[in-house]
């Protein structure tokens, strides 16, 4: 697809194993390759639901009576399905992270390739962008979500430049925020260092980790018995949510455990981590850090809950 070229798209609709007359939600529409396969698999009292908040997407909408798209932001997945009148469903599908149209349209500025202005609203009616971010943050914030975010080790004279650079001039492009930072990018590491940095910016401009860890916990609640999430990752910090939010229901601090050493943890793993192979790699480079995690609801709950 032109708009976004789903990865790992047979996997992760796979992994919902899906029932022909279930409830489906696509948290991640984008461009609806995900949402298209799903629909292939439902029979004609099946539903599938949507999320997403890029007003973009809307015009990749499907005209099909089983699908719906809600153009919000997934986070608040169990309000918006409650108002179409589910409470419970079958499965739950996110690709997460910048779609390929998101990242190829220079004026969203997502890219390092394109002098686009700097902004990197996922949802383009929000306030902050990454703008806002490079000319009114503090050095300490600053510093902060750099090293947080972005995993970067000099995250406090990456910020200490950007603090001096930017009260000579404001910097409002991605060229400009290149330029500024030019010390810090070495030739043989200057896409990774500033995929760093972007990613950084990003993350805190859409509060990507906080809408992660609000969706994933809604989870227990919303997923029907045996239903099942399909989650896809593209950066570390995602992957590691998702992993321990599967393994433990907890996104920091340890499991608690009765006086007889059992624990409660809603979910349960399926299967092992799965990854694009070589073949998809080469048709798509954007699928090389791609992780897909698949989990249940562990039966105790199921049956407790019912």
């Amino acid at each position: 697809m032109n708009y976004h070229n789903p990865v790992l798209l047979q996997e992760s609709i796979d992994a919902l194993a899906i029932k022909e007359d279930g409830v489906y939600v696509d948290v991640t529409f984008g461009g609806g390759g995900h949402s298209r396969e799903i629909l292939k698999r439902l029979g004609n009292e099946g539903k599938l639901f949507a999320f997403d908040q890029d007003p973009d997407a809307l015009g990749n909408l499907i005209d099909d009576e089983r699908f719906v798209l809600i153009p919000e932001n997934f986070r608040f997945i169990s309000r918006f399905l409650r108002f179409h009148g589910i409470r419970k469903v079958d499965g739950v599908l996110a690709d997460l992270g910048v779609s390929s149209h998101q990242f190829d349209e220079a004026e969203r500025g997502f890219s390092t390739r394109f002098d686009g202005d700097l902004d990197m609203r996922m949802n383009q009616k929000s306030k902050t962008s990454a703008k806002e971010i490079i000319n009114k943050y503090s050095e300490e914030k600053l510093a902060e979500i750099l090293f947080l975010y972005g995993e970067l080790r000099n995250s406090r004279n990456i910020a200490k430049t950007i603090v001096e650079e930017r009260e000579e001039e404001k910097i409002e492009t991605s060229f400009q925020l290149k330029k500024v930072l030019k010390k810090y990018l070495p030739n043989a590491k200057e896409h990774k260092i500033l995929a760093q940095i972007f990613q950084a910016i990003r993350i805190e401009v859409n509060e990507e980790l906080d809408v992660l860890k609000e969706f994933l916990g809604q989870m227990p609640n919303l997923l029907k018995e045996e239903g099942r999430l399909s989650v896809i990752s593209y950066h570390s910090l995602e992957d590691r949510l998702v992993k321990r939010f599967i393994r433990t229901g907890l996104f920091s601090g340890e499991l608690e455990k009765d006086v007889f050493g059992n624990s409660n943890e809603p979910m349960q793993k399926v299967g092992k981590l799965i990854v694009p192979n070589a073949a998809e790699i080469k048709i798509n480079n954007r699928a090389r850090s791609a992780k897909l995690r698949i989990a249940t609801l562990r039966s105790y709950r199921s049956k407790a809950n019912s």
